[in-house]
């Protein structure tokens, strides 16, 4: 399912909103030890975002980049968008831009993933984050990971995956190196008990 999907989508699956949790038989580089926010499941697939990889840029290097400020002077941009984390979302489309966010910040293209969080993927919830005048709460993503029908149930069939409840805490949590022990200790779980782990909680 590609992020295109998501906003046609009118099944909500089982996994929508839900975290996914790589056991240690994820080997794929994309995914080992990640913690994934699924946006979407469906029959036709699921989509979702890595929450635990910083890329290594910082917000300013992208507002740069894209020259969002232009004729205004960086100086501009508050302290709280000077230290906002970009992460890596998966491996499709990382050169694409998304913002998970609060749902205090809307704009036409913003797209509700459920009723507290909001993902929108243009330009303009970046202007406003780099004028401080973006949602309360937010987070960077370049790419998302992708599923097509049948993939991830497979997956979390042959003991890839945990599923269970996410806490928004963590999506937004700038602290990225201990999201992965931080969304196992919600489930009572810690690494080394994983190898007799499956299923979902």
């Amino acid at each position: 399912m590609g992020f295109t999907a998501l906003r046609d989508k009118r099944e909500r699956g089982f996994l929508d909103g839900q975290f996914l949790i790589a056991m240690p038989g994820v080997q794929d580089g994309n995914f080992a030890r990640t913690v994934v926010y699924i946006c979407a499941h469906s029959p036709a697939g699921a989509m979702g975002f890595i929450i635990n990889r910083l890329q290594d840029l910082s917000f300013t290097d992208v507002v740069d980049h894209l020259k969002l400020l232009e004729g205004e002077h960086r100086e501009v941009i508050p302290d709280s968008a000077r230290h906002f984390p970009v992460l890596y979302g998966g491996p499709v489309e990382p050169g694409r831009g998304f913002v998970l966010h609060s749902d205090d910040f809307s704009c036409d293209s913003s797209i509700p993933v459920s009723d507290e969080i909001s993902l929108t993927a243009t330009l303009d919830i970046l202007r406003a984050i780099a004028r401080g005048e973006g949602p309360a709460r937010a987070t960077m993503l370049l790419g998302y990971a992708g599923w097509g029908a049948g993939q991830l149930e497979a997956e979390m069939g042959n003991n890839g995956w945990l599923n269970c409840p996410p806490q928004d805490d963590l999506i937004f949590d700038p602290m990225v190196d201990t999201k992965y022990e931080r969304a196992l200790a919600t489930m009572g779980v810690t690494p080394e008990m994983l190898s007799t782990e499956a299923g979902h909680a």
